[in-house]
């Protein structure tokens, strides 16, 4: 939005322009009328709009052409005054102020004219009769005014609308020349329609109207202003009306309508443009609710047709992260967890918080965003519900076959093409009492390099096959390269266990890795029978994730108690030999 707004007027000498700046700023008519009056601003907090207001007059005797081009230049708007009992100063407004103002200006570009019929008091009828044919000769113009600037008729309504062409311009939306909406509007009006279709019967009832209504302008419409609405609807479009609601045809012919309606256009131009950027802007709520309005919750191949493509394509983004279609909120999860801004921009498309009556979209995406682990850390807690795990090792080890086992998919479906998955899945573990979101994340790494930013998450599995003598290698170095001294807790799984086991080519065993770095003995997993041991993996992730202060401490092996016993008994062992050598002193 603009900063502030210039306002020139212009016309025939005689019409009234500085009059109606006099009378605007006094609030009276003057008794004395100077041959111009000088520029004047009216302060944001006095205006609609909030926003600095200049207003400039215009003599043709006080002033030169070349002041005359330049005041035209910086001005935002033109006002053109013009006389309602004076023909002729309505004639020269096409023969020469729309001339002067836009004559060279190529189409897009143009500056928006107000049309401004002073001294309706001194006319019993009105002058849009001959005012409308101008209208539809000159695109720029935005609307006509009559008013008076004696008895202070329209006279403040008339600096609003110079006010609303420049802050909330109709160019965006409607192309005047062509008498068409634009394809971008018509993709925003479509999408308003979708997003007030609550019941997705692909028409606007009574009530979905008013809802919609409410929601932009805070008070819903009148019953007869509804009828009169389908009424104007059902009479210029043959399929406008359906069923006592407004189809899709019929809400952008209403639309359209009220752009081309002089004196009117601008507080629906207006109103229509924070619509569609209201519902960018709005949001909040259960995100379920929202998924389970546009049927992406209950999905199957029937039901494609039924959805609006973008919505088709967001979903099958999100789909194609999760274990089904039942789980798609487990998607706007991962969403908010990896990329929260195209979280929020996706529950925005698909309606928040209109659906939902929130006042907030970040409740949506709190629980998956919430304190750093740093804090988790101090805490030896955490408030989280969703982790990142990355699943790290060699090419061929297996890590494709592990995520889609983790939402119930087989690799062997896909033709083992692992190019044809998500880098990324996400399902829900339970750990104790509580239900968590793991992400899984396959990192595809060359051999011997990862980044630093490849590395960091909330848990690392470090795969390796165990059929393959070479592989553990990697894991190893990657674990002293990124983890060794670090807080991020780690958990080595050893894939194809189905093979023969290799022996490893790395300085020690895998086990006597893992109990020298105080880390939990590997666990086997085969992707082609996945059973409880192989299942429980992805809770033990989560579990580590969960639990970071513990990492380096196997607390959950046996070789801890055993240490812990061992140690129990030297400790007793020389507790009784300090007790017999003290007994031999007395």
């Amino acid at each position: 939005m603009k900063q502030d707004v210039r306002i020139l007027l212009l016309g025939e000498p005689k019409v009234g322009k500085t009059s109606l700046i006099m009378s605007l700023v006094g609030e009276e008519f003057p008794e004395r009328v100077p041959p111009r009056a000088e520029e004047i601003t009216i302060p944001a907090d006095v205006t609609p709009e909030k926003v600095p207001t200049h207003i400039v007059d215009y003599s043709e005797k006080e002033q030169s052409d070349e002041v005359l081009r330049d005041e035209i230049v910086k001005a935002n708007v033109v006002c053109v005054v013009y006389d309602v009992t004076n023909e002729d100063t309505i004639e020269k407004i096409k023969t020469k102020w729309i001339p002067l103002v836009n004559g060279d200006a190529e189409k897009g570009n143009k500056v928006p004219i107000i049309l401004v019929g002073n001294k309706s008091d001194l006319r019993s009828g009105s002058s849009m009769e001959t005012i409308l044919p101008i209208m539809n000769q000159f695109s720029e113009i935005e609307t006509c005014v009559e008013c008076s600037a004696k008895n202070l008729k329209n006279i403040s309504e008339l600096f609003y609308y110079a006010q609303k062409a420049v802050l909330h311009p109709t160019a965006p939306l409607y192309d005047p020349e062509d008498k068409q909406l634009k394809p971008a509007c018509v993709r925003a009006l479509s999408r308003i329609f979708y997003i007030s279709d609550q019941d997705n019967d692909r028409i606007l009832s009574d009530a979905e109207l008013n809802s919609f209504q409410k929601s932009c302008f805070g008070n819903p419409l009148a019953p007869q202003a509804l009828e009169d609405v389908k009424t104007v609807v059902w009479k210029n479009t043959s399929d406008g009306v359906q069923d006592n609601g407004l189809t899709l045809n019929g809400r952008k012919h209403r639309a359209g309508g009220k752009h081309r309606a002089a004196g009117g256009k601008h507080r629906a131009a207006g109103g229509k443009h924070r619509a569609a950027g209201g519902k960018h802007r709005g949001a909040g709520g259960k995100h379920r609710r929202v998924l389970m309005r546009f049927g992406l919750v209950k999905f199957d191949e029937s039901e494609i047709c039924s959805i609006e493509p973008a919505k088709l394509k967001v979903f099958m983004v999100l789909k194609s992260c999760c274990v089904n279609a039942e789980s798609v909120a487990c998607g706007f999860r991962l969403s908010a967890y990896l990329d929260v801004h195209r979280c929020l921009e996706h529950l925005g498309y698909l309606g928040y918080p209109i659906l939902t009556e929130q006042e907030s979209q970040t409740a949506a995406v709190t629980d998956a965003v919430t304190r750093e682990k740093d804090v988790d850390l101090e805490k030896r807690q955490t408030q989280r519900s969703a982790f990142l795990c990355k699943v790290i090792g060699p090419r061929g080890t297996g890590k494709t076959a592990f995520l889609q086992a983790f939402v119930g998919r087989s690799v062997l479906s896909k033709g083992n093409a692992s190019s044809a998955f998500s880098p990324y899945v996400i399902n829900t573990v339970q750990i104790g009492n509580q239900e968590k979101y793991l992400i899984l994340n396959e990192v595809d790494v060359e051999m011997e390099f990862l980044k630093a930013s490849d590395a960091a998450c909330d848990v690392a599995c470090l795969m390796y096959d165990a059929s393959d003598p070479h592989s553990f290698d990697y894991c190893a170095s990657i674990y002293k390269q990124h983890y060794m001294d670090g807080s991020v807790p780690c958990v080595l799984v050893a894939s194809k266990a189905d093979l023969p086991e290799a022996k490893q080519f790395h300085g020690m065993t895998p086990a006597e890795f893992c109990y020298k770095h105080r880390l939990p003995p590997p666990l086997p997993f085969c992707g082609l029978t996945l059973d409880a041991a192989g299942s429980s993996i992805y809770s033990r992730l989560a579990w580590a994730a969960m639990h970071p202060h513990l990492n380096g401490s196997d607390l959950s092996s046996a070789s801890f108690w055993l240490r812990v016993a061992l140690g129990s008994a030297v400790v007793a062992v020389l507790g009784f030999a300090v007790y017999r050598a003290v007994a031999r002193l007395k």
